[in-house]
């Protein structure tokens, strides 16, 4: 095997060339037939800047992206029908599936030939990935793998040393949430693995969330015990050395999935961009940008304070994604290779902000801020509904 190895690595270039010529010919069962090798190494034969996975898809990328967020829970149960319906009589065209979710767990069932297979990270809602790809790409829509990375109860509790401690405990939120910790390559592999995974099921996307450290970081970065793994000795300050952390995860992450011919996308703060970085959970919104092909800033109205001048930002729905969108252009525009902006919108009320702070919104707000982001040169959206019950009769491309 090592002699196999040492002639591919020599030759890794030039396998993949010829296999280009014959495209019935997969680069592995090309080196195969042409070199008698009785196997060849996925993952060295991926070195090869020439190689590209096929998962058997086709998915053409639409004039812009107009998404739902979709959980694993509907993607894999009786509701997938209804979402599915939804897009087929809009102008939506995408979906954002959970394939990593907000606990940690994978919302599929592994393989055999899975690292994760008979692993205890699991809630297999969707019992069969493929054939709802399959679906997805017979009705022309385009499919875009959520993961979730650093907020990850399940790894913390299974692996307390990938995560924050607060005496001989797992440290959690004050929702009862844990958080993996961003300086360990570890923790990086195991989402960049799941991505993967995802890539070769056929998503065209790999879209990563929560790459932070968790919120107000800043005031607790001295009393939590962590690793900081390869930032130890590292002469940034703790601001600096997070974002670093962060940037390093998104610019690995992309690398490390080159060879699946996936984007990458990231969901990030919006009020990131109005900053030089968010100090505590480590989010450079110029650094992340550099590093993917999409950016998605979470710009839900009912999540801002007081900004941009505008008192209760849940009542302005057009106005606050106006503005954010003014802003974000400016730093978009200082970049030499900008990425795709497709930010998140708010298609649900907030109660919580109490009477006489928020709208319930409907039709007319859910136009609002797509109008906001197209006068502003914005064409591509998501959708963000907790339960993804999505508001009909909008007019979903202004």
């Amino acid at each position: 095997m090592k002699f196999i190895s040492s002639l591919l690595l020599a030759g890794a270039i030039a396998i993949p060339q010829v296999a280009q010529a014959e495209e019935s010919v997969s680069t592995i069962e090309f080196a195969e037939r042409t070199y008698g090798f009785e196997m060849i190494e996925e993952q060295l034969v991926a070195s090869s800047k020439l190689y590209r996975y096929d998962s058997g898809l086709t998915f053409d990328y639409p004039d812009a992206v107009r998404g739902i967020y979709v959980t694993g829970h509907s993607a894999g149960g009786a509701r997938f029908e209804r979402l599915l319906k939804l897009l087929n009589t809009t102008d939506l065209n995408a979906m954002v599936i959970d394939i990593k979710d907000d606990y940690g767990n994978l919302t599929y069932k592994p393989g055999e030939d899975s690292k994760f297979f008979g692993s205890e990270i699991g809630k297999p809602y969707i019992k069969d990935p493929h054939q709802m790809l399959e679906t997805l790409e017979a009705e022309k829509v385009y499919p875009i793998a959520r993961i979730v990375v650093f907020k990850d109860s399940v790894l913390a509790e299974q692996k307390p040393e990938l995560s924050f401690m607060d005496g001989n405990e797992v440290w959690k939120n004050g929702r009862g949430e844990a958080f993996v910790n961003p300086f360990m390559k570890e923790v990086w592999d195991h989402n960049i693995d799941i991505a993967i995974e995802a890539a070769k099921m056929g998503f065209q996307e790999i879209q990563f969330d929560y790459v932070r450290f968790p919120e107000g970081f800043e005031k607790r970065h001295d009393t939590l015990k962590f690793s900081m793994d390869d930032y130890t000795d590292s002469d940034l300050d703790p601001v600096q050395r997070r974002v670093e952390a962060v940037t390093d995860f998104v610019a690995y992450a992309k690398e490390q999935l080159k060879p699946y011919d996936v984007d990458v996308s990231v969901d990030i703060f919006g009020y990131s961009a109005t900053l030089p970085e968010a100090p505590g959970i480590g989010q450079n919104f110029s650094k992340i940008s550099e590093n993917v092909d999409v950016i998605s800033s979470m710009i839900y109205p009912s999540h801002w304070t007081s900004y941009f001048g505008i008192a209760k930002p849940d009542l302005e729905p057009y106005k606050l994604v106006a503005e954010y969108a003014k802003v974000e252009n400016a730093k978009l525009g200082e970049l030499e290779n900008p990425p795709i902006s497709r930010p998140w919108l708010q298609d649900f009320s907030a109660p919580w902000l109490g009477s006489g702070n928020f709208l319930r919104y409907g039709k007319n707000e859910v136009e609002a801020q797509i109008k906001a982001l197209k006068d502003n040169g914005i064409d591509e959206y998501l959708l963000w509904n907790a339960g993804n019950n999505y508001t009909e009769g909008v007019n979903f491309k202004q």
